[in-house]
């Protein structure tokens, strides 16, 4: 069995400026923890794969498609695939969100 400690793992900015932990990654499913600082964005973007957000920590807003929220820890949101996405921690605190691709990229 293979235990995931997140806050062990080191992240680094990634090409959209916010941290990113890569905690799985194999041909079914890539999970990210993404950390965005109050104020960060991830800019609106698609990608080719069905993709769900957990959202760990805070709040914060998503954008999918069309469509914006304020979610908060514990709610879980999916994209289709070719579907605009975008983060935005606009709420005054830590925004921490689990990103899965299904199937890895």
């Amino acid at each position: 069995m293979e235990i995931i400690k997140m806050n062990e793992i080191r992240g680094q900015k990634n090409k959209r400026g916010v941290i990113a932990k890569p905690i799985l990654k194999h041909s079914h499913a890539q999970v990210m923890n993404l950390v965005l600082e109050p104020g960060n964005v991830v800019p609106e973007h698609s990608v080719p794969v069905d993709v769900f957000f957990y959202i760990v920590e805070g709040k914060g807003t998503l954008q999918i498609g069309e469509e914006k929220a304020i979610v908060e820890a514990t709610n879980i949101i999916s994209c289709p695939p070719n579907t605009k996405m975008s983060l935005i921690a606009d709420q005054g605190e830590r925004f921490v969100v689990l990103n899965v691709k299904t199937p890895s990229l």
